[in-house]
């Protein structure tokens, strides 16, 4: 079992560890909710250096890229260095290998990408590069940061002073570079907040400052209650290589605008767009009782089964139970959920559920 960097910062803060992709991570530090409520209101920080960065170079590194993901990254650099895009890495039938951020920088291009799809994540850029003139530089001497909520950027300037101005003026999907520290305006709360990618020697220090000035450690456990919460996909759960990026809300990661760009999965994901979709990602509001949870059938108002539950959990924002499910196009507002065989009514609303600490989520149309 792996450790990050921060393993033993961890056991300081008396996280309780638990094993998580092959890493030993931290779920909580004592109060999900607390933690989950520091990041809404305040100011929170994770752990994610068990996320993989590949920095991708050489002479036909965006033509590798261009035909690898379903975004373009031709836009990257209509921006200029240091912009950020989210993408999918699609199967040839269009089903979702990963999602990721590409980040352009003037090293090339840096992928970053999740814990639990490493190993396949790797055999695919393997099986793919070699078509191309292209250098794939694995970095496990960096670890991530995720400094969280309205009052993260303010905090971490209290540590980086002189970046102050450069980092209120971050942009989202934006990023500083500065030296072999990377500040990107990033995250996967529904917050303001920043994705710090720096040297592994340096992350216990920087943690412990970012304690100083009084910055709450985050687990896992608040991580997924917040990311539900903003409506953020988990792979494995919300997509997996199954999944359509239609059918979890994805498609606007897929860029169709040119023509002439061939990516991996172009054909069959225009086949189905043209066809419309088998079934759509909506968020449920629990009206009954119990908790929404992962696994559970869907039913429609005539008590036809209509999908699954993908993600589910009690919001400590909304303080509801709420979840993510893949279900067929219906046109009502209202269906139900089999939990433990009680058929449990619950409304049908757009995602996100929460975005800077505010309700946002609508009735669907």
């Amino acid at each position: 079992m792996q450790q990050t960097a921060l393993y033993n910062a961890h056991l300081a803060s008396n996280a309780k560890m638990v094993p998580f992709a092959n890493w030993q991570m931290p779920i909580n530090y004592g109060s999900q909710i607390k933690e989950h409520e520091a990041v809404r209101n305040d100011c929170g920080m994770f752990d994610v250096s068990h996320m993989a960065i590949t920095d991708i170079s050489g002479a036909q590194a965006k033509e590798f890229l261009r035909y690898l993901l379903s975004n373009d990254i031709e836009k990257l650099e209509k921006f200029g260095f240091g912009k950020a895009l989210y993408s999918a890495m699609l199967t040839p039938g269009a089903g979702v290998i990963d999602d990721l951020i590409v980040y352009y920088t003037e090293f090339g291009y840096r992928l970053v990408t999740n814990a639990g799809t490493y190993e396949k994540d790797m055999k695919w850029l393997d099986a793919v590069s070699p078509n191309f003139k292209v250098t794939k530089t694995m970095r496990p001497d960096l670890s991530i940061i995720a400094v969280q909520g309205p009052n993260a950027i303010a905090k971490v300037s209290v540590l980086k002073p002189d970046l102050a101005q450069g980092l209120n003026a971050l942009k989202p999907f934006t990023a500083l570079v500065i030296n072999d520290w990377f500040y990107a305006r990033t995250g996967y709360t529904g917050e303001n907040g920043l994705e710090i990618m720096l040297p592994g020697e340096r992350a216990e220090q920087f943690w412990n400052e970012l304690l100083d000035v009084g910055v709450t450690p985050c687990g896992l456990a608040a991580r997924d209650t917040l990311r539900l919460e903003a409506g953020m996909n988990l792979y494995g759960h919300d997509m997996n290589e199954t999944t359509n990026p239609m059918e979890c809300n994805m498609d606007w990661v897929v860029d169709l605008s040119d023509s002439l760009r061939y990516f991996i999965g172009r054909d069959e994901y225009v086949q189905y767009k043209t066809n419309g979709a088998r079934y759509i990602q909506v968020g449920l509001i629990l009206e009954g009782k119990g908790v929404l949870r992962e696994g559970q059938i869907v039913y429609d108002m005539d008590n036809n089964e209509i999908g699954i539950i993908t993600s589910g959990t009690f919001s400590p924002t909304l303080k509801v139970s709420i979840a993510m499910a893949r279900i067929k196009p219906i046109a009502q507002q209202q269906a139900y959920v089999d939990i433990r065989g009680s058929l449990e009514p619950v409304r049908l609303v757009k995602l996100p559920f929460v975005r800077n600490g505010k309700q946002v989520c609508g009735i669907s149309k």
